[in-house]
């Protein structure tokens, strides 16, 4: 089976000629698993992040069995569909160390970058997402992709350095439209024709690259600083031009029609219309990530402090969490709760879009990290303590699913640790001070 090469295929076809008959990826274009290229490469393995705000509420959200089939308290019902996919870790601590509690910010840069800001503009190190997209982001049209469900600029967790945010893609038509519009290139198009644009373009930056590499030899060490990381993007954006010049392998699961969402979500942040912009955001991130645009993925249904709002009630989300008494019957705030359920239920439609896509023998969520996060354990108090995490995929094989894991008040960059390692960093230990962990979580490796 491995000696039938689609490229010798298409040469039979062709005659020698210029390629212009592309083939899906057909089964005997895999190993006898369908779990890796006949050539012996692996499918990729990708890495995401996924977002709430303002945590849960720990009587009605945490299970109370661990391990394998763990219960699902009220607050997680919605998670029954996707158990099998996920794991859940609960009694995590984010370490403020000698700084303030900074709300809405402190628990989310710990568990993102390893380490506390001093105040709301300190992001002390890259997130996570950036140092994995440095790793297995370089070669894919796009570094990485990040979307947020708030429909505001503001709303990312995923930064580069303190002053350089990865800012999300706000509207799903734009987002299409940058996806899958005129510069996209079907892999399974039966023609190709490299892009002129491209390549006087490429052309061009050749020669900036050449000025900037003499730049660097001649300016000071912060100057160099600078030049670094605008060096880094250019030269991504030299990749970016080379794989574009270059007729994309075929992608069984690549299908974009039926995508374009033709109008945005009205502007908003009612819980029914993030609702609808995260189910058009997510079905675009699936399929971006299934035509191997990119290999890193962000999503924020909410973000920071998080106020969505109910239909008929006066108050938004993160309002609510302080100001509405906990109902002495039912034991918890039941409007908070309400809108942790519309978190939840969002949590299950983007793990159940990845599990859906078929890929090889499998599905895409097999060759999927993604590392849900929050910024408070209990948001009425603003707790950093009892925080839950979630983790969903297999990552190729690596990862075993459907646990819940009790952190027992541990750092929660033992997860950020877990993840970095199986996506392929080479780092021992992650985080500062009472943050820093050399502790992987090892009930979940496979």
């Amino acid at each position: 089976m491995t000696a039938f090469n689609r490229r010798r295929v298409l040469r039979g076809i062709l005659n020698g000629g210029a390629v212009t008959v592309g083939l899906p990826l057909l089964n005997c274009f895999l190993n006898n698993n369908g779990t890796a290229l006949a050539s012996g490469r692996p499918l990729p393995v990708r890495f995401g992040t996924w977002t709430w705000s303002l945590g849960m509420q720990k009587n009605i959200f945490v299970p109370k069995k661990t391990g394998l089939n763990f219960d699902l308290p009220e607050e997680i019902a919605a998670l029954a569909p996707i158990q099998k996919h996920i794991n859940l870790f609960t009694n995590a601590t984010a370490f403020r160390d000698t700084y303030e509690n900074l709300c809405h910010y402190s628990g989310w840069v710990i568990l993102t970058t390893g380490q506390a800001p001093r105040d709301t503009n300190d992001i002390p190190g890259e997130t996570l997402d950036v140092t994995i997209a440095n790793e297995i982001g370089r070669t894919t049209r796009y570094k990485s992709l990040t979307v947020t469900g708030t429909g505001e600029e503001k709303s990312t967790h995923s930064y580069e350095s303190r002053t350089t945010p990865n800012s999300p893609e706000i509207s799903p038509l734009n987002f299409y439209t940058r996806l899958f519009g005129p510069d996209f290139q079907d892999p399974n198009a039966p023609s190709f024709s490299p892009d002129p644009r491209l390549m006087v373009r490429k052309s061009a930056l050749s020669g900036v690259m050449d000025e900037v590499k003499k730049l660097q030899q001649a300016v000071g060490y912060e100057d160099k600083e600078r030049l670094d990381q605008y060096f880094t993007g250019l030269r991504q954006l030299e990749i970016n031009f080379e794989r574009r010049l270059t007729k994309p392998e075929p992608i069984e699961a690549c299908h974009t029609a039926g995508l374009d969402p033709k109008k945005d979500v009205a502007p908003g942040k009612e819980s029914e219309q993030m609702k609808q912009r995260h189910k058009i955001m997510t079905d675009l991130m699936v399929m971006a990530v299934a035509c191997d645009q990119t290999r890193v993925f962000n999503v924020a249904y909410t973000t920071r402090p998080g106020d969505p709002s109910k239909a008929g009630y006066e108050k938004p989300h993160h309002t609510c969490t302080h100001e509405e008494p906990v109902d002495e019957a039912l034991g918890y705030q039941p409007t908070v709760s309400w809108f942790t359920r519309r978190n939840m239920e969002a949590w299950a439609y983007f793990v159940d879009a990845f599990a859906k896509m078929k890929e090889g023998d499998g599905t895409v969520l097999d060759n999927v990290l993604i590392y849900a996060t929050t910024d408070h354990g209990y948001a009425r108090v603003h707790s950093l303590d009892g925080m839950p995490m979630f983790t969903a995929g297999r990552a190729g094989g690596k990862m075993k699913t459907g646990m819940h894991i009790d952190l027992k008040g541990e750092a929660g960059t033992r997860v950020g640790l877990t993840a970095l390692q199986l996506m392929g960093v080479k780092i021992e230990q992650w985080g500062t001070k009472s943050n820093l962990t050399n502790r992987s979580v090892g009930e979940i490796l496979a």
